[in-house]
């Protein structure tokens, strides 16, 4: 409904049906909240032509004029009203590419406007319970606090009153309220530069975006954290509008000088034996891309194989966000390891996600796009993205234990082939010694202690080694016997 009446407004204002747009999505979006503005799109009437990031917008704005020969580096610092984000990006002959994003989606202008509405309630000695009561109070003190937001702006001293409570804040005082929730915005600036590989003083030009950067210690701080002056020169409110604009410029065909990159914001992979999470297109990659890996079966006579697509930054797949899944049908019956299976993820520019696998041999194919789908919260994108650097220990000891009893079953289940096969050809004291092994690996296996799993596979291995050379000789000698060799 919100697309439909932008549409409206615009055919309004342009005085022509408009039928085509380019819509921006935070930094944060996923695909499935990427698909669902699409979709929103169509059934506002529109064709969307190309969704792209708010931060890169923004940056194709201030874009405009570079020499094309030149290459920058820029950090795009978006202050909303109740998000933030922060881009760094490279500019280099026309070419814009976002090397890594961050943001904190728990702060913004609002957070401001609520800190001075806590200093008048404490110098009035109101209690907070008050404004939970008399919505109508907390209404009109909000929009006094905003008013003297914007005022301070440009003034040392703002002085008024909401129904004969006093409302006045020195710049001074604001300065001191809001200082702490700004140093978040310039944590998560560090955090995108090491994404990214570089340090402040590797940033050419900051752009600044968003409302609230109009205060002027936002400006300071940000200017003092880049040891440069931060570039405002475009109506922070309008900049990322303009940005689409000249997007969609660009893909009316009017503009051939700029091409434009995105990154994802999750990792994407797929779910390996013991439910681990293997990356395949790892956060912050940029897009349009296309990567793949090379998978096998497990087991002799494996005909269908499950594919499950997760987005997140954890090992385990159960921490992660399942996107899709779908089987491969049609695998030709080969012993275990033989058949070539190759799944490959294609992101579009648009940061849609369709994911392929194929038996190489037979040349069996499956695909599925991910379907559009209520999508994760700008909140939620970033508790995942914590989440994985507050559990980073635990998830790599966790997925070696696993990796490790992965390798013990898949001996398991060999051996027992082997010995069910070849018993022939071995000695009652090597069987013997080989249950005893066995069982040991079998006992040790619940354990959870990845140096007990893997000693008790290595002995295991030790034991079967020479017979297994013996009974593969024996095979060779059957094999050749007859045979002639030129």
């Amino acid at each position: 409904e919100i697309l439909k009446e932008l549409r409206q407004r615009a055919e309004h204002a342009l005085k022509t049906p408009v039928n085509r747009a380019v819509i921006t999505v935070p930094a944060y979006f996923n695909d499935s909240q990427r698909q669902a503005t699409r979709d929103a799109g169509k059934l506002a009437g529109l064709e969307v032509l190309r969704i792209i990031n708010e931060p890169t917008a923004a940056s194709l704005a201030y874009g405009i004029g570079l020499d094309a020969t030149e290459e920058k580096t820029i950090a795009v610092y978006d202050l909303g009203g109740g998000t933030f984000d922060i881009s760094i990006l490279r500019i280099h002959q026309g070419i814009f590419e976002v090397l890594s994003t961050n943001g904190d989606t728990y702060l913004g202008g609002d957070d401001f406007d609520r800190l001075i509405v806590d200093y008048w309630l404490q110098q009035n000695q109101i209690p907070d319970d008050k404004l939970k009561t008399d919505k109508e109070l907390a209404q009109a003190l909000r929009l006094k606090a905003e008013e003297a937001k914007k005022a301070l702006s440009t003034q040392q001293v703002f002085v008024s009153e909401v129904n004969a409570i006093p409302c006045g804040i020195t710049r001074e005082t604001f300065v001191q309220l809001i200082s702490p929730t700004l140093q978040r915005t310039l944590d998560a600036c560090k955090t995108a530069l090491k994404d990214a590989n570089l340090n402040a003083a590797d940033i050419d030009t900051v752009i600044m975006v968003g409302g609230s950067t109009r205060v002027p210690l936002v400006y300071r701080a940000v200017s003092d954290f880049f040891g440069k002056d931060a570039n405002n020169n475009i109506n922070p409110d309008e900049v990322v509008a303009l940005g689409a604009a000249i997007q969609a410029d660009v893909l009316a065909g009017n503009r051939k000088d700029i091409l434009l990159l995105d990154v994802t914001p999750l990792t994407l992979g797929i779910e390996t034996m013991g439910g681990l999470m293997d990356s395949i297109i790892p956060r912050n990659s940029k897009i349009p891309t296309k990567a793949g890996r090379q998978y096998t079966t497990s087991v002799d006579g494996q005909v269908n194989m499950k594919i499950a697509v997760y987005q997140g930054e954890r090992d385990l797949v159960k921490e992660n966000r399942k996107l899709a899944e779908f089987n491969l049908t049609g695998i030709p019956a080969m012993p275990a390891g033989l058949p070539k299976i190759d799944i490959n993820f294609i992101l579009n520019a648009d940061g849609i996600l369709k994911v392929e696998a194929i038996e190489l041999r037979s040349g069996v194919k499956q695909q599925v796009e991910v379907k559009p789908q209520y999508g994760l919260t700008d909140e939620q994108v970033e508790q995942m993205l914590l989440d994985s650097v507050t559990h980073a220990r635990e998830d790599v000891a966790t997925r070696m234990v696993i990796e490790a009893r992965t390798t013990a079953e898949q001996l398991l289940y060999q051996v027992d082939r082997f010995i069910e096969k070849n018993k022939q050809h071995l000695k009652p004291e090597e069987i013997s010694l080989t249950a005893e092994k066995r069982q040991h690996l079998v006992d040790v296996l619940p354990s959870g202690d990845k140096d007990t799993i893997l000693k008790a596979v290595d002995e295991l291995e030790e034991t079967t080694r020479p017979f297994a050379e013996r009974v593969m000789d024996i095979s060779i000698k059957e094999a050749m016997t007859g045979k002639r060799i030129e």
